[in-house]
Parts: C-alpha cells; sequence; structure tokens
C-alpha cells in the first residue's frame, strides 16, 4: 500500500486512490485510451479490490474514464467534438456567474489575485499560465457562492484538463495576453455590464477552444 493510502478507512483509501488516479490522468501520466482495470489498480496501490472498483467508479462518473460493455475502463480520449461539448458547458456557466456578479458589480478577490499572478510571469507562452488562468475562471464560478454551480463547475474543470494533458503541442497565449482579456471581463463586471462580460468571455473561451481543436490535428 502506497503511503498515501496508508493507515485509513475504506472511505478513505477509496479517496486517496481516487485522488493519485486522477491526477495521473489529468498530468498525461496514465495515457488517453489507457485500461484501467480492478486487478491493475488493486496491485499497483495496494489495496483491496472492492476499493480500487469503487475509485473506478468514480473516474467513471467525473467523466475521466469511459466503461463500455464487457470492457475495462478506459481513460476517455478527447476528440474535436468533446472539446467544443467542454468549453461551450464552461462558457454557459461561467456567463451566467458573469451576470450574476455584474449585477451588484462584484468583482471576486480571487480572480484578481490569479489574474496579477498572470502579469507577474515572464513574456511568453507558457504552461505555467494554465494554473492561474484556471483559478482565475474558478474564482468566478465561486463567485455567486452557489454550492451546487461550483460542485459543477469542477466537474467540467477536470474535462478541461484533461483536454490540455492530451494535447502536448497545444497553443498557448502569452501571460500578459491572458491577462488583458481577463481584465475586460473583470471591467465589464465592475462596470455592471453583465452582457459585455459574457460576451467578451465568449471570445475569450472560444479561442481557447479553437487552438485546442486545431492542435488535435497537429
Amino acid at each position: 500500500m502506497t503511503p498515501a493510502v496508508r493507515s485509513l478507512g475504506v472511505v478513505g483509501i477509496v479517496d486517496a486512490v481516487t485522488h493519485q488516479l486522477r491526477a495521473g490522468i489529468l498530468s498525461g501520466e496514465i495515457a488517453a485510451d489507457a485500461p484501467l482495470t480492478e486487478a491493475k489498480v488493486s496491485k499497483s496501490f495496494g489495496v483491496a479490490r472492492p476499493s480500487a472498483k469503487a475509485a473506478i467508479e468514480q473516474l467513471v462518473a467525473s467523466g475521466l474514464l469511459v466503461r463500455t460493455a464487457h470492457r475495462s475502463a478506459r481513460v476517455v480520449a478527447i476528440d474535436a467534438a468533446m472539446v467544443r461539448d467542454v468549453y461551450r458547458t464552461r462558457t454557459r456557466l461561467e456567463s451566467a456567474a458573469l451576470r450574476d456578479l455584474a449585477a451588484t458589480r462584484t468583482v471576486p478577490m480571487a480572480a484578481s489575485d490569479a489574474n496579477a499572478e498572470l502579469l507577474r510571469m515572464p513574456a511568453g507562452p507558457s504552461p505555467q499560465t494554465v494554473d492561474p488562468d484556471l483559478r482565475f475562471h474558478t474564482a468566478l464560478i465561486d463567485g455567486i457562492a452557489s454550492e451546487r454551480t461550483s460542485r459543477m463547475y469542477r466537474s467540467v474543470l477536470d474535462e478541461v484538463r484533461l483536454c490540455m494533458a492530451q494535447v502536448q503541442g497545444r497553443r498557448l497565449l502569452d501571460a500578459e495576453d491572458i491577462a488583458t482579456q481577463h481584465a475586460e471581463i473583470l471591467a465589464a463586471v465592475s462596470a455592471g455590464d453583465g452582457d459585455r462580460a459574457a460576451v467578451l468571455l465568449a471570445a475569450h473561451l472560444g479561442s481557447a477552444e479553437d487552438r485546442l481543436v486545431d492542435a488535435l490535428w497537429e
């Protein structure tokens, strides 16, 4: 049993194994379409088969694994249709949040902080921009203080990270360009213009969607 799952109760063991498998999938360490059998997970983590099965089922439910009849669970292999659906779902959720925030001219501090972090980064595209970028967008959702919306958004965000992990040659924007677009969105929220904020967001996420789809063909 690995150190992360040692001395935990059954529920804790399942959650720990799920967390480590999720990290491996989202980092690209566990490749697209790679099978994850109960026997393999049980042996890798030194846990009982029922715990391995429960961890796999959690990841199937979250959309990171897919299980078809008479086959082992496998890491979802992304395609253009999935990328577009994931990003359009993001756009719908975030647009609604922006309109709510703009109604009270509320600019979440966590969003401003994440954007400030982007502005401090060196010039040029870098994978280091991904984390503060996603934290910016998550802060918009969390800013409306809806536990269910935040939970739903984080499920979608796992699929966003999966898309990024599987497109090694993805075309990232310069940190300053990302921060500039974010700042325009926040300015619209601060001005109470939810419709403009939503339009700016759609352009921002639409561009990211197109870059990921284009990278699938490289």
